[in-house]
């Protein structure tokens, strides 16, 4: 870290890779400093249009350059924890795209090997590191809507991808769950914490993925949670959070950059605007930035303990409906 300025490597050069580099060009005492693909050309493609100085073919080249300092894995979930673990055997922290691992014994493995190397490690779940979900929970957390009693969030989408797309393919760890439906799981345990009980069911596809999937939570008392995830359908992609006082409305597109809306039980509603100088990607960047600067391991906002949370919750909707990875789950 020259200066306290942080350089950057990406690992993957695709849709995600694009949103975070160009979101990485507003955060300060960050570079994007090196870029690798497995192949060449969309490297230097990619370095070009975003200014990076170097370009690798390989991804591991990335993990050796000495002049990074934290890598971004923008890789398909089903290299998520192998890249994780080359890039920290080469003594470099590591921002890595959600899911951070297929299974809980993927993420136990990745926080061990960072624990071991002493560097850091985050999931990079984008929506956690939003103004917008970070004043809904200081909203919740104040007691202003009152005891939660109920949680309903949705993320439906109709692919347009092929079954041996991503979407659909059970090697690239496809599926409505893994891939959207993770979002709905992580509002229920930000606001709710870990269920007592779930209830799971999926509709597969012909490529043993789930198309859709819905699952309750059930928390203490009358407490719910209601998760519904699709790659079939389109609807309305919003989150609903009832209190006792009041309730929070995140607007379409809930777990993007938007405003939030509070409506009490007297009828007042209160609208709650946020400016956004680029695409949101930023502030997760900016966590990673600010950990790294303060030397810290873990993030407060997205600790270790809040990706585990949500893997082995993720792992025990799976198991309820039948939904296996047999290269990466054991028996």
């Amino acid at each position: 870290m020259e200066s306290g300025k942080i350089r950057w490597g990406f690992i993957g050069t695709g849709w995600i890779a694009n949103k975070f580099a160009s979101a990485l060009k507003t955060v300060d005492n960050s570079e994007l400093f090196a870029v690798g693909s497995r192949n060449i050309e969309s490297a230097r493609k990619f370095a070009e249009e975003f200014n990076a100085v170097k370009s690798y073919g390989s991804y591991k080249e990335v993990a050796m350059d000495k002049d990074v300092d934290v890598i971004y894995i923008a890789t398909p979930h089903n290299l998520h924890y192998e890249n994780t673990i080359m890039c920290l055997d080469h003594g470099k922290n590591v921002l890595c795209e959600k899911p951070f691992g297929v299974n809980g014994n993927e993420v136990r493995g990745m926080i061990a090997k960072a624990q071991e190397k002493n560097l850091f490690l985050m999931e990079a779940l984008w929506s956690r590191y939003l103004p917008n979900i970070i004043k809904a929970k200081e909203i919740i957390d104040s007691g202003e809507i009152g005891k939660v009693k109920f949680i309903s969030a949705s993320f439906a989408i109709k692919s347009t991808q092929t079954l041996e797309q991503r979407h659909f393919n059970k090697d690239l760890i496809g599926g409505s769950l893994m891939d959207i439906g993770i979002y709905n799981v992580f509002l229920a345990l930000l606001i709710l914490g870990k269920p007592k009980e779930i209830k799971a069911a999926a509709g597969m596809s012909v490529t043993d993925v789930d198309n859709s999937i819905s699952a309750i939570f059930k928390y203490e008392g009358d407490t719910l949670a209601v998760l519904n995830s699709s790659l079939i359908i389109d609807t309305p992609t919003v989150a609903e959070i009832h209190g006792e006082k009041g309730k929070i409305l995140l607007e379409h597109m809930w777990f993007c950059p938007g405003n939030i809306k509070v409506i009490y039980n007297d009828g007042v509603e209160v609208k709650l605007p946020f400016e956004f100088k680029s695409n949101g990607y930023n502030f997760e960047a900016e966590e990673v930035v600010k950990c790294l600067l303060q030397g810290k391991k873990q993030s407060d906002l997205m600790n270790w303990e809040a990706s585990l949370d949500l893997i082995d919750t993720l792992d025990a909707i799976r198991k309820q409906c039948g939904i296996v990875y047999p290269r990466h789950d054991s028996d």
